[in-house]
């Protein structure tokens, strides 16, 4: 069964993830999520791209934990580099715009999805959050990016306190480009999409890969380090018993954990 659903309607490719109850993202959904990129970047009919759920509720709650749960660094390793890497490679050169649609939670590896597009439309009533501290895991790829759009002890305060906020706050921060009322997101992304596909498509192109070139050069560097650094603390006696605690539903016990 398809994790990511692949529309185009008028131009726009409509990517919606479809992994019921809250799009946990494991490697088969990141592979889906890459094959819809690509195709729609060798679509020379589609415009802009979407990526929004295909359910109510939330955009992507994060990892799924059986993806991390006892499996070997290889194997976390691949994933971080589909997720990290491979996706921020795939929008870098996707030749058109896109924008994330959140009507629901953004937590952990969904907001990396979600950071991943040009724009990011919330329905009022979203939320946001880097949970990853609180199962003895960092949120890695975010360190390379928010500081510089929210200043460094904003993004400390957001980054090791895995506080969940709200659309508003997320606004202030610079985190959210547009806002709707609930149940309005797609509605409102797509009339921003109609724009930017009204759009001359070569001055789009080439616009957006300059405005890249500025923007995101340190950045993609970062990737491959944030990869290695929660490849590496994945694997320490704080972040098992962080995963274990997560999935037994119970209160981590750090001082039980062994010091690396």
């Amino acid at each position: 069964m398809s994790q990511v659903r692949y529309e185009v309607i008028d131009g726009v490719a409509e990517l919606r993830l479809d992994r019921p109850p809250v799009n946990a993202v494991t490697v088969g959904l990141v592979d889906e999520l890459l094959d819809g990129l690509a195709r729609a970047r060798d679509d020379a009919q589609v415009r802009v791209v979407l990526l929004a759920s295909a359910n109510p509720g939330p955009f992507c709650a994060g990892l799924d934990i059986r993806e991390v749960d006892g499996q070997p660094s290889e194997a976390l390793h691949a994933l971080l580099d589909k997720l990290y890497v491979r996706v921020a490679d795939a929008q870098h050169h996707l030749g058109k715009p896109s924008i994330a649609v959140i009507g629901g939670a953004a937590r952990g590896a969904g907001m990396t999805l979600a950071i991943s597009c040009d724009l990011i439309v919330a329905e009022r009533g979203a939320s946001f959050g880097y949970p990853e501290i609180d199962v003895g895991l960092i949120p890695a790829i975010h360190f390379a990016h928010l500081h510089r759009v929210v200043g460094r002890h904003r993004a400390f305060d957001l980054l090791f306190t895995g506080r969940r906020f709200e659309v508003a706050e997320a606004v202030e921060l610079g985190l959210v480009s547009r806002v709707c009322e609930p149940g309005e997101g797609l509605a409102t992304a797509r009339a921003l999409a109609r724009e930017l596909a009204g759009k001359a498509p070569g001055v789009m192109r080439r616009g957006r890969a300059a405005f890249l070139r500025e923007c995101d050069a340190d950045y993609r560097r970062g990737v491959a380090a944030a990869v290695e650094n929660f490849t590496s603390l994945a694997a320490t006696a704080e972040a098992r018993e962080g995963i274990r605690a997560f999935v037994e539903k119970r209160p981590p016990a750090w001082r039980k954990a062994s010091p690396e």
